[in-house]
């Protein structure tokens, strides 16, 4: 049996304490013992996107980063995109311009995408078509065939949203 390691981050604004198995995956802590669950995970190779976060405004597959590697690190996960709390948050920028796009089919990749995403308006509000595409292209998503994400994000780019909202 593996010695617990100490970790202190904070996922979506909030500090966390835990003892955790060095072992263990960024996105298994972040769904088990954090419970936010927005965060999927799909190949477990990071081939597929699925898992993206933010760690410290970088977009990173959490299912390639142990949890250990975060310690003293700000997560952000698709849960922090949501504009108030609770059960009266209402959807982010970015994630009202997917619905609005249809953008998201099953639903399944989508947080990685808005994940993604955000880390690139973030860095380049202005990003074009092609950046987008570009960068869309490092997730998968076997439904929407990418032109509805692209056309998505680019809305959010063309009104500036992303970059004074969610920074």
């Amino acid at each position: 049996m593996t010695t617990p390691v100490p970790l202190e981050l904070t996922a979506n604004g909030a500090a966390h304490t835990l003892a955790v198995d060095p072992r263990r995956s960024l996105a298994d802590v972040l769904r088990r013992d954090l419970r936010l669950t927005g965060t999927t995970v799909g190949c477990e190779t990071g081939a597929c996107g699925s898992c993206t976060v933010l760690v410290d405004g970088e977009a990173v597959r959490s299912c390639l980063m142990l949890a250990v590697q975060a310690d003293g690190t700000a997560v952000e996960t698709v849960e922090s995109l949501a504009e108030g709390a609770g059960p009266d948050a209402e959807l982010g920028s970015l994630q009202r311009s997917f619905k609005e796009h249809f953008a998201l089919q099953c639903g399944f990749c989508t947080p990685g995408f808005l994940m993604l995403t955000t880390a690139l308006l973030r860095k380049e509000p202005d990003a074009d078509r092609a950046r987008i595409t570009e960068c869309a292209a490092a997730n998968l998503c076997r439904c929407t065939g990418y032109e509805p994400i692209v056309d998505a994000v680019e809305a959010v780019a063309r009104r500036g949203a992303i970059a004074l909202e969610d920074a």
